[in-house]
């Protein structure tokens, strides 16, 4: 429920209770710290955050300026009864308005559940399965046939010994992928045989083997409207990858073809919610779709240092407001990533790995959730 907050006994701004998944900011960041920090730094609203974790070391449920209270979930793989059990139990002590989750491989449960949690009074605003299916990275090079959308070329392997037959069809280097995460490229058949085997291992099969495209590496973070309408887009090109591929630096970039593309891509699949295209735009200036990614990107915080906050624009769309799209954007603006020692006591570490839960430091509960 959508709360008051109070300011020297006189109403103010409402204050609402935000779940958000993916603390884990670590080398390979999830995009959840990144989307709190977004809502925060918005003056429309009062939020109360809440952290869903699923590991007891997420380094995002021990920043308490940024998160009020964290509750472990149970991994996808429990299922949608499980899930719904547990946020049933956090709802009943937080009344919760509102549920951003951040992982691609829990998007599917969270969407199952979406009427269920409606029901209760929990909003979401994520793509429909429909949505969410058609833009799986098994079926993306069908997608984009039929969509008009240039993809590269793909093979779904589902034993080793197809490999060799992929190779033949795709060519060297090829790129091998799993179905939610990582990729490897192989420029032999013993690379691809050994990145199939350590994919496979992680993520499970089918593995995608994917036409490998050289070219400039540009992400583009998109907020969708679920009637065929961007909301926001903001491309960025990469300054500084890690060695598994993440951006560790990046700088925002004014080119019509990559804002044109996203548009295009929400027009099409009238996609609701965030979500990221993964692109490289090869020497000829063609821009190859890699990947689409069903949520936000872990540098989605660039989006509101350059003037379209898309977390906070969700927030606004989840709760019934209408948003009118923003195209005015800051070009040139730089993240750089950093490690950062974070520092706590073994009893929060006990509480968490104990109870499930986790207080923050400073509570802003005010008595509201009694």
């Amino acid at each position: 429920m959508v709360k008051q907050s109070k300011n020297g006994g006189k109403q103010d701004r409402k204050t609402i209770v935000i779940a958000v998944t993916a603390l884990n900011a670590i080398d390979s960041p999830g995009p959840g710290v990144a989307v709190i920090r977004a809502i925060r730094e918005c003056s429309d609203f009062e939020v109360r955050i809440i952290g869903l974790s699923y590991e007891t070391l997420e380094p995002g449920l021990y920043m308490h300026d940024l998160v009020d209270k964290t509750y472990q979930i149970p991994y996808p793989s429990a299922g949608t009864d499980t899930l719904l059990g547990r946020l049933m139990h956090i709802h009943e002590k937080e009344h919760l308005d509102l549920i951003i989750p951040n992982f691609d491989a829990e998007l599917f449960n969270f969407i199952k559940l979406r009427e269920r949690l409606l029901e209760s009074g929990i909003h979401t605003f994520m793509p429909e399965m429909e949505q969410f299916e058609a833009r799986d990275k098994i079926k993306l090079y069908e997608f984009g046939k039929k969509h008009e959308l240039i993809m590269p070329k793909d093979r779904l392997v589902y034993q080793d010994r197809d490999l060799a037959e992929a190779a033949e069809k795709i060519g060297y280097p090829m790129v091998i992928k799993g179905k939610f995460y990582d990729a490897i490229i192989a420029n032999s058949f013993e690379q691809a045989q050994k990145a199939f085997y350590k994919i496979q291992a992680k993520w499970g099969l089918p593995i995608i083997v994917q036409e490998f495209i050289k070219g400039t590496e540009i992400n583009i973070a998109a907020l969708g409207d679920g009637k065929g309408n961007t909301i926001s887009v903001i491309p960025m090109r990469k300054l500084y990858i890690t060695d598994k591929g993440k951006a560790w630096a990046g700088i925002t970039i004014d080119d019509t073809t990559f804002i044109e593309l996203a548009i295009k891509f929400i027009k099409v699949t009238k996609w609701r919610g965030g979500c990221e295209l993964e692109v490289m735009q090869s020497p000829d200036g063609k821009p190859y779709i890699m990947e689409v990614n069903p949520r936000f990107p872990a540098w989605i915080y660039l989006t509101a240092a350059a003037g379209q906050n898309q977390p906070a624009m969700l927030v606004k769309m989840a709760m019934g407001h209408k948003v009118a799209p923003i195209r005015d954007y800051e070009v040139g603006k730089i993240f750089i990533r950093y490690a950062w020692d974070l520092i706590t006591d073994i009893g929060e570490f006990h509480r968490i790995s104990g109870t499930g839960e986790l207080e923050g430091k400073k509570s802003n509960n005010d008595g509201q959730n009694d």
